[in-house]
C-alpha cells in the first residue's frame, strides 16, 4: 500500500502540483514570518546589548506608588548622590546622564527621525567613552552640539554646520562641534541622538542640577555584582535602585523581545489565514483525487486491502505532498524574512546589521505545519473513500450524496449559522471590551455555518445569474449546470475566496466608519481654527502659547495641560485650560450645569462624574501635585469623547502647584479663521520649528485617515497572501473538473461546439464560482463590520456606519477578475483536448 501511494503521487504530479504551491505559501508565510522577526529581534538585542558595554551598574531613582491623598513623587539624582558613587570602594568612574526629546531639522527644515526616535542628551566632560567621536570636540554652552554619525550622513551636516532643532517649542540654532558613533538602538532605528554638555542638557530638559541615571564602572578587578552591593550600602535605599549593566542589558532584550511578539502573533494570524483557505484547497484536491480513483480504490478493497490501508495510503499521499511543500515553504519563507527586512530599509526603517535567523523552531514548524496542515485536510475525503463499499464503487451508485446526508449537513449549516448571528448581536449591546470575545467567538461561528451552507446557497444565487449567462448562448448554459453539478466542490472553491473578501470588506466597513466618526468628534467638539501639538507627542513648553497670543490676527488661546492628583484617594489627571476662553473654543454638549471654568469653578466629562458620584453643585477636595490639597465645585458635567475628556480647571489655579509647568497642546481661535496664510504666520511666529505641529480640523483629519489608509493598506497586502491561495484553489478545481469532464467535453466538440465555446464555458463557470464567493464575502464583511461598530459605538457616541460602496464593487470586480485569470490555463487546456482521445477515455 504505501509503493502504491508513492507511485499515485508520483502519477498525479501536475494534479498535486496546486496543493504543494497552497500549502508551499502558507508555510513560506509562517516561516518567513519566524525568521524576519527572531532575525530583527536579534539584531536590536544585539545592538542594544552594546550600549551596556560603558555601564557596570546603574543608579536610579526608585520608582513611587501614590499612596492615600499624596502624589508619587520621583526622587532626584543630584550632584551629591553622583559624587558618592563615585566614591564608593570598587567603583573606577561615575558620570551622571540626561535625557530628553530633541527635535532635530534636516538641511529641507524637515523632521529627522520620525519624532518618537529623536532623541537628546548629554556629553560627559570632554572624552565621553560612551560617544567616541570621529571628527570635532565636545560641546560648551547653549550654542554647540554633537550629533551622530548616521544622522550627520543621512541630513548631510558636517562640523561647522548650523542646525535647526527643538527640545520643547522654542527654536535653538547651535552649531555642530563633533560627530560621535553610537550603538543606540534608536539611532540604528533610523532615529536621531544629539547631545550637549551637561549644564545645558540639564536646562534645556527642565532637570537643572539632577540626572535621569548614575552610571558607574568598576575597577579592575570587581564584578559588577560586588559593585552594586558596594554601591547598596553607601546609597539611601528608599530614594535609588541600583541595576547591573548585565541585568540592564538582559532587560532590555526581553523588552525587545515582546514587543517583538506582537508583530510576530499579527503576521502569524495572517498565516494562519493563508493556511486556512489553503485547507479548504487540499480538501477539494484529494476529494476530487479520490473521486478519481474509486474504481482503482474498490480493486485494492476487492483483493484484500482494509479500509485502514485505504485511508493509510491517502495519508501517505497527503504526508509526502505537506513534507515537499514543507520544505519549499520553508525556503521560500527564508527568501520572504530576507526581503522583509530588506523593504524595512527601503522604506526608510533603518534595522541594524545582522545575519538571517533560522532558527531550529522555524524549521521544525515549518515541516510540522506542512504535513499537519495536508494529511488533516486529507482524512476526511481518504475516510470517506475507504467506507465505500467495492460492490457500490465499481457500479458508481455512491457518486451522488444521499438525501439523508444532504439534510444533516444543511441543518448543521443552520444551527451554527443561527448560533453565530445570535452570539453576534447578543455581542454587539455589551460594553466595549466585555463583547470583544464573544464577537469573536460568534463570527467564527457563522463563518462555519455559511461554509457548511455553501453548497444549498449556491443553487439559488448561481440560479440568479442565469438571465446573463443565457446572453452566451450553449456555453453560458453549460456554465451554469457545471458550477452547480457538484454543489460541494463549488462550495469549497468559493470559500477559499469567500474568507478573504469577508475580511477585507470588514475592515473596510470599520476603517471608513471610524474615520467618518473621528470627523465629526473633531467638528462638533472643536470650535477653535487651530490646535498646536509637538509632532511626537510630547509636552509643549507654556512659552508656545504666550507666544501665540501674542501673535498679530490670534483673537483666543488655551492650553490643555495635564496634571496628575488624588481625588477620593485615587489618581486623577487634571486639565488646566483658559478658563475664560475654553468655552469659546470647544463646542461640548453640556448635560448638567454650565460650562463655567474659573476660580475654585470646574467641568467634568460625564465618566468621570458619574464614577466619583458627581453632578452639578457637588463639592469635592483634590491633592495636587505639590501636597497641597483645595476644595473644588463641579460647575457642570460634560458628555466627553475621545479627544477632550477629564477634569477641567484654570491654569491660573492649577499652575502654582506644578513644579514643570508643560502644555500637551494649544487651541487657537484667529480672526480670519483657518486658511493657507494665517497657518503660516503661526508657524513663522513659533521659529518655522519642525518640531511642532500647527493643524486645522482638516489636517486632523487627514492625518487620521492618512494612519487608517497606512493600516489598511498594509492589511491588503498581508491578505494578498489569501488571495492568491483562493486563486490557486479556483485553478486546481477547474483543472481537475475539465479532467473528470474530459468525455464530456469530447462530446461537445463532436456534436459541433467550437473550442471557443470550449474557452467561454469554462471561464464562466470560474467566473460564476468566484462572484458566488464574493457576494458571499462582501456580505459577511458587511455584517460584521456593522456588528464591531455597535460594539465601538458604545465608547464612541459619533460613530455611524458609513458603506464603501465604490470599494465594495472593486472588491466584487476583484472576484471577478480572479476568476477570469483562474480560468486561461484550465479553459486552454479544456479547447486542446483531442475529442476522440478525449471521448475514449474514461
Amino acid at each position: 500500500m504505501f509503493r502504491t501511494a508513492l507511485r499515485n503521487v508520483l502519477a498525479h504530479k501536475a494534479r498535486l502540483l496546486m496543493t504543494v504551491l497552497a500549502v508551499m505559501l502558507g508555510v513560506a508565510f509562517v516561516s518567513g514570518t519566524l525568521v524576519f522577526t527572531n532575525s530583527l529581534s536579534t539584531a536590536l538585542q544585539n545592538s542594544s546589548a552594546k550600549g551596556f558595554d560603558q555601564v557596570d551598574v546603574a543608579v536610579r531613582p526608585e520608582g513611587r506608588e501614590d499612596k492615600g491623598d499624596t502624589v508619587g513623587k520621583t526622587p532626584e539624582l543630584t550632584q551629591a548622590l553622583l559624587d558618592r558613587s563615585a566614591r564608593v570602594p570598587g567603583a573606577a568612574s561615575a558620570f551622571g546622564v540626561v535625557r530628553g526629546f530633541t527635535a532635530l531639522a534636516d538641511k529641507d527644515g524637515k523632521l529627522v527621525g520620525g519624532g518618537f526616535q529623536s532623541e537628546g542628551g548629554n556629553y560627559w566632560g570632554t572624552k565621553d567613552p560612551r560617544y567616541p567621536l570621529v571628527s570635532g570636540h565636545a560641546p560648551s554652552g547653549r550654542g554647540e552640539v554633537l550629533i551622530d554619525s548616521e544622522t550627520a550622513k543621512r541630513a548631510g551636516y558636517k562640523v561647522g554646520d548650523r542646525v535647526r532643532m527643538s527640545v520643547d517649542g522654542p527654536v535653538l540654532t547651535p552649531v555642530v562641534t563633533g560627530v560621535f558613533t553610537t550603538d543606540d538602538g534608536n539611532v540604528a532605528a533610523g532615529g536621531s541622538l544629539t547631545l550637549f554638555d551637561t549644564a545645558t542638557a540639564q536646562q534645556l530638559f527642565g532637570k537643572p542640577g539632577t540626572y535621569d541615571e548614575i552610571d558607574v564602572t568598576a575597577a579592575a578587578g570587581t564584578s559588577q555584582t560586588a559593585l552594586k552591593a558596594a554601591l547598596d550600602r553607601a546609597l539611601p535605599k528608599d530614594t535609588v535602585e541600583t541595576t547591573t549593566g548585565k541585568q540592564l542589558a538582559d532587560d532590555q532584550a526581553e523588552i525587545i523581545a515582546s514587543s517583538m511578539s506582537g508583530l510576530k502573533q499579527g503576521l502569524l494570524v495572517f498565516a494562519g489565514i493563508a493556511l486556512f483557505v489553503g485547507t479548504f484547497i487540499i480538501a477539494n484536491t484529494f476529494t476530487m483525487l479520490v473521486a478519481q480513483r474509486t474504481k482503482e480504490l474498490a480493486l485494492l478493497r476487492a483483493v484484500g486491502a482494509s479500509r485502514r490501508q485505504v485511508t493509510r495510503s491517502v495519508l501517505v499521499e497527503a504526508f509526502v505532498v505537506g513534507a515537499v511543500a514543507g520544505v519549499a515553504g520553508l525556503v521560500a519563507g527564508i527568501g520572504i524574512g530576507a526581503g522583509l527586512k530588506a523593504l524595512m530599509s527601503t522604506l526608510g526603517a533603518t534595522v541594524p546589521d545582522g545575519p538571517l535567523v533560522v532558527s531550529p523552531g522555524t524549521v521544525a514548524t515549518a515541516l510540522v505545519v506542512g504535513v499537519v496542515v495536508t494529511m488533516l485536510a486529507a482524512w476526511l475525503p481518504g475516510r470517506r473513500a475507504a467506507k465505500i463499499p467495492p460492490v457500490a464503487a465499481m457500479s458508481s451508485v455512491h457518486a451522488k450524496a444521499t438525501t439523508k446526508s444532504l439534510v444533516l449537513r444543511n441543518t448543521i449549516g443552520a444551527l451554527f449559522s443561527a448560533a453565530g448571528v445570535a452570539v453576534v448581536l447578543a455581542a454587539t449591546s455589551m460594553d466595549g471590551s466585555d463583547g470583544q470575545a464573544p464577537m469573536g467567538f460568534g463570527a467564527v461561528l457563522l463563518i462555519i455555518g455559511v461554509f457548511v451552507l455553501t453548497p444549498l446557497l449556491s443553487r439559488p444565487l448561481i440560479a440568479a445569474a442565469a438571465p446573463v449567462l443565457r446572453a452566451f448562448g450553449v456555453s453560458g448554459r453549460l456554465a451554469r449546470q457545471n458550477s452547480v453539478r457538484n454543489p460541494r466542490r463549488t462550495a469549497a472553491t468559493a470559500s477559499a475566496l469567500m474568507i478573504g473578501l469577508t475580511l477585507i470588506t470588514g475592515m473596510t466597513v470599520m476603517a471608513g466608519s471610524l474615520q467618518t466618526s473621528i470627523d465629526k468628534m473633531a467638528s462638533a467638539a472643536i470650535r477653535a481654527d487651530y490646535v498646536v501639538s509637538m509632532a511626537n507627542g510630547n509636552e509643549l513648553s507654556p512659552d508656545v502659547e504666550r507666544t501665540l497670543r501674542k501673535t498679530d490676527g490670534v483673537t483666543l488661546t488655551s492650553p490643555l495641560r495635564n496634571a496628575p492628583s488624588r481625588i477620593d484617594g485615587q489618581t486623577e489627571y487634571l486639565t488646566g485650560v483658559n478658563g475664560a476662553a475654553i468655552g469659546r473654543l470647544t463646542d461640548l454638549t453640556v448635560e448638567e450645569g454650565s460650562f463655567t471654568v474659573g476660580g475654585e469653578r470646574v467641568v467634568v466629562d460625564d465618566e468621570t462624574a458619574k464614577s466619583h458620584g458627581w453632578t452639578a453643585g457637588s463639592h469635592f477636595t483634590v491633592h495636587y501635585e505639590d501636597g497641597k490639597a483645595q476644595q473644588l465645585s463641579v460647575a457642570g458635567v460634560y458628555r466627553g469623547n475621545d479627544m477632550i475628556h477629564g477634569i477641567m480647571l484654570d491654569t491660573a489655579r492649577l499652575a502654582p502647584h506644578q513644579r514643570d509647568a508643560a502644555d500637551m497642546q494649544v487651541m487657537v481661535k484667529t480672526a480670519d479663521g483657518a486658511s493657507g496664510a494665517v497657518k503660516d504666520r503661526l508657524e513663522k511666529a513659533l521659529g518655522s520649528n519642525p518640531a511642532i505641529r500647527v493643524q486645522d480640523k482638516k489636517d486632523i483629519s487627514n492625518e487620521i485617515a492618512k494612519m487608517f489608509t497606512l493600516m489598511l493598506n498594509m492589511l491588503y497586502g498581508l491578505l494578498a497572501m489569501a488571495v492568491i491561495v483562493a486563486v490557486l484553489g479556483v485553478i486546481n478545481t477547474l483543472a481537475m473538473s475539465v479532467f473528470e469532464r474530459s468525455q464530456e467535453i469530447g462530446m461537445l466538440r463532436a456534436i459541433g461546439l467550437e473550442r471557443t465555446g470550449i474557452k467561454r464555458m469554462v471561464r464562466l463557470e470560474s467566473l460564476v464560482i468566484s462572484l458566488f464567493g464574493g457576494v458571499l464575502g462582501i456580505g459577511l464583511g458587511v455584517f460584521f463590520g456593522w456588528a464591531a461598530g455597535e460594539l465601538l459605538g458604545t465608547r464612541m457616541p459619533t460613530y455611524e456606519l458609513v458603506l464603501p460602496w465604490g470599494r465594495m464593487a472593486a472588491f466584487l470586480l476583484l472576484a471577478a477578475v480572479v476568476g477570469v485569470l483562474a480560468a486561461l490555463w484550465p479553459a486552454r487546456r479544456a479547447a486542446r483536448l483531442n475529442m476522440l482521445q478525449a471521448i475514449k477515455s474514461e
